[in-house]
């Protein structure tokens, strides 16, 4: 018994208790990501690009008929000098514009319709008869007139030309020019020279100043006898002065 209690084994195992070891190293934390320092040697990256910006629409210029005119003026002359050009061109756009108009006022307030009809004879055979005075303007050599006719041979009831008619275009001529358009012939335009813009006549043509001796082939079995009188009825719509 004496033996077992003072067994030494038992009392190194009794007595011995597990020791704390303060020289034990403290856990290492966890590793942070660290930034490479970059040497002043190596040339930094560039930064990447802005994003690129929308295109913004150009805005219209106030005349959009004279667009095309202004660029073609710009790559040509520049930019300084295409606007320019281009300014001169509006402006003179709405300046014929407001001449039109108030040549227009002015040509409607200067018509007036004739009362009575009398009869003018001309040394050169041709009678008419004014049934209305025109307050426009005069035809002169190179304008651009346009009339409304309707034609005739005297004493006979069809007309070989009638733009009066519903759906018929008016004719458009250049004075002093030839050919004459179907149904115009010298005595017409003769007597145009001393109309006006809204006026209108009719007229007596003889057959030296209409289509002569031999009469003419109009077309589509239209046909002007020989020797014909005429008589047209003529009104002037429009008077188109030619630049000088």
């Amino acid at each position: 018994m004496a033996t077992f209690f003072t067994s030494p084994t038992f009392l190194t195992k009794t007595l011995t208790k597990p020791q704390l070891r303060c020289s034990q190293a403290p856990r290492n934390p966890p590793p942070q990501t660290q930034q490479p320092i970059q040497s002043p040697s190596q040339p930094s990256s560039p930064p990447p690009p802005p994003p690129a910006a929308k295109p913004q629409p150009k805005p219209k210029l106030a005349a959009e008929s004279t667009d095309w005119i202004a660029s073609a003026l710009t790559r040509r002359f520049g930019l300084g000098a295409g606007l320019a050009w281009a300014a001169f061109l509006a402006v003179g756009v709405v300046s014929e514009q407001i001449k039109t108009r108030f040549e227009a006022s002015q040509q409607e307030a200067n018509t007036k319709d004739v009362e009575k009809e009398e009869e003018i004879v001309l040394p050169n055979g041709i009678r008419y008869y004014e049934m209305r005075v025109g307050g426009g303007t005069a035809p002169r050599t190179g304008d651009l007139v346009v009339i409304d006719l309707q034609g005739r041979v005297e004493g006979s009831g069809e007309a070989f030309v009638d733009t009066f008619e519903e759906g018929k275009r008016p004719l458009a001529l250049v004075m002093g020019s030839r050919p004459y358009t179907k149904g115009m012939c010298e005595g017409v335009e003769y007597v145009l020279r001393t109309m006006r813009a809204g006026g209108k006549r009719r007229v007596m043509v003889p057959p030296s100043l209409g289509f002569g001796d031999e009469g003419a082939d109009l077309g589509s079995g239209v046909r002007i006898p020989p020797a014909a009188r005429l008589e047209f009825v003529v009104q002037v719509d429009k008077v188109s002065v030619a630049p000088s």
